[in-house]
């Protein structure tokens, strides 16, 4: 990425969020002149500080012929810059005891460091070079290009792993959010340096990035930092996403295995819909511990599977809620009649016990993860790349509260409406349930 730098205005905008009621500080976020974003959150018993810099730019922001290429990016992205070869990277980082990172999802590549706060310019530094200034060497992308291939493979003879990729193609069909994030054998094979070069340039600039501390921080001082680094960082291409088609597919794939790993689901809303936290409840005392429905009439009751849980997938347009399930193949089908069932069961009738133990889960499981630095910026870098803005903790824990056995029922009801089952299959040959009879059981 280099010669992507602009003159820098002389001055920041920012918007600072103060503390809350309790005396906790809340995240910050501003925005530097150039339009990159730079939020923290300061955690007052925090020892260690994670910072990472997340760029508005996934698996579904590929073109046709690009298929993995985000993802290749960000393995390419740790393999050397114009002042760092890749031992130099693992090295420094390593010298000073800190842990580097980076995933791909299908919205977004993220690339952080947890560090003690007495190295952080060192942490910058590094993360501002690998996003910025990135060399992309052939013979990395060859090394890199091989390694990638094995973990497709191995994703590949993980039916447990096959089996979510599959349902996402059953769901989406030939749209991005259809596809493997690791692409394909194929499409990897093929990709070159001007082709990671190319998706960098489209991508990786100023409005398209976000840069997200917690920990022992101070909000004003990583402004400082990260303009000095990134405040001439030139703009990039806006992500231009197509909203996707649920085509309710199916997609088996017989295996000699001995289970079959089972996942069905149906269309829901995006991530940023009012009623989510309706929906999180719902998953919850439906198919989230050991106390829901799923586990107990599915597992408990009747014994026929080990592993049971539902999920919710939430985009920033699309979503679905889905059910995995690991089950004998001559049991399948019970199993999908008993969890169809659950659902439909939900839609007329749930507790007011299963909608408290249900919030004190989501509740107890919000606290738990402000605990953590890395969980912390996680959610803080989300929350801004959905909402454009840090979502106040006590707000959040206030709309979970509001969610009753009416929203839950209702939530319920409005997937069963839908009616769209998308289903997938990975295990030895049986005659499961098709989709049509799923849709029938689920309105009936």
């Amino acid at each position: 990425m280099r010669g992507r730098f602009v003159k820098r205005a002389e001055l920041c905008c920012q918007i600072t969020y103060h503390e809350d009621e309790a005396g906790h500080m809340k995240a910050q976020l501003s925005h530097l002149p150039n339009g990159l974003r730079v939020a923290t959150r300061e955690m007052p018993h925090a020892t260690t500080v994670s910072i990472g810099i997340w760029v508005n730019a996934g698996a579904r922001d590929e073109a046709p012929h690009e298929q993995g290429i985000a993802h290749m990016l960000e393995h390419m992205a740790f393999k050397g810059t114009e002042r760092r070869d890749a031992q130099t990277i693992a090295t420094e980082v390593e010298n000073v005891g800190g842990f580097m990172n980076a995933h791909t999802s299908r919205e977004e590549t993220a690339y952080y460091l947890r560090l003690l706060p007495e190295h952080l310019d060192l942490g910058i530094d590094i993360l501002t070079d690998i996003v910025t200034q990135s060399t992309l060497p052939d013979v990395e992308i060859e090394r890199e290009r091989g390694v990638i291939i094995q973990e497709i493979g191995q994703s590949l003879d993980t039916p447990d792993d096959l089996v979510f990729d599959l349902f996402a193609s059953a769901c989406y069909d030939t749209h991005n959010l259809g596809r493997p994030i690791l692409g394909t054998v194929d499409s990897v094979s093929r990709f070159q340096r001007a082709d990671l070069n190319g998706f960098m340039h489209r991508f990786y600039g100023a409005e398209q990035m976000l840069v997200v501390a917690s920990g022992a921080v101070q909000h004003d001082d990583i402004v400082r930092r990260i303009d000095a680094c990134l405040g001439n960082l030139a703009n990039a291409q806006t992500a231009s996403r197509t909203p996707p088609c649920w085509t309710a597919g199916r997609q088996i794939i017989e295996r000699d295995l001995e289970q079959s790993h089972i996942v069905f689901g149906l269309p829901a809303k995006a991530a940023t819909a009012p009623d989510r936290f309706a929906l999180m409840a719902l998953s919850t005392l439906y198919g989230g511990g050991m106390s829901s429905r799923l586990f107990q009439q599915v597992r408990e009751q009747r014994g026929l599977c080990y592993s049971i849980f539902s999920f919710a997938a939430l985009y920033s347009d699309s979503g679905c809620f889905s059910v995995y399930a690991g089950t004998s193949a001559h049991q399948a089908n019970e199993m999908l009649s008993v969890a169809v069932d659950e659902l439909a069961n939900i839609a007329h009738a749930v507790t007011s016990d299963e909608v408290a133990r249900a919030k004190a889960q989501l509740r107890a499981g919000l606290l738990m993860s402000r605990e953590s630095v890395s969980n912390c910026g996680d959610a803080l870098a989300r929350q801004i790349m959905l909402f454009g803005a840090p979502q106040d903790d006590a707000a959040l824990l206030a709309a979970i509260d509001e969610v009753d056995e009416n929203a839950v029922r209702d939530m319920a009801a409005q997937l069963i409406t839908n009616n769209s089952p998308s289903l997938a299959c990975v295990g030895p040959p049986t005659a499961l349930m098709d989709n049509a009879d799923l849709a029938a059981r689920l309105s009936a």
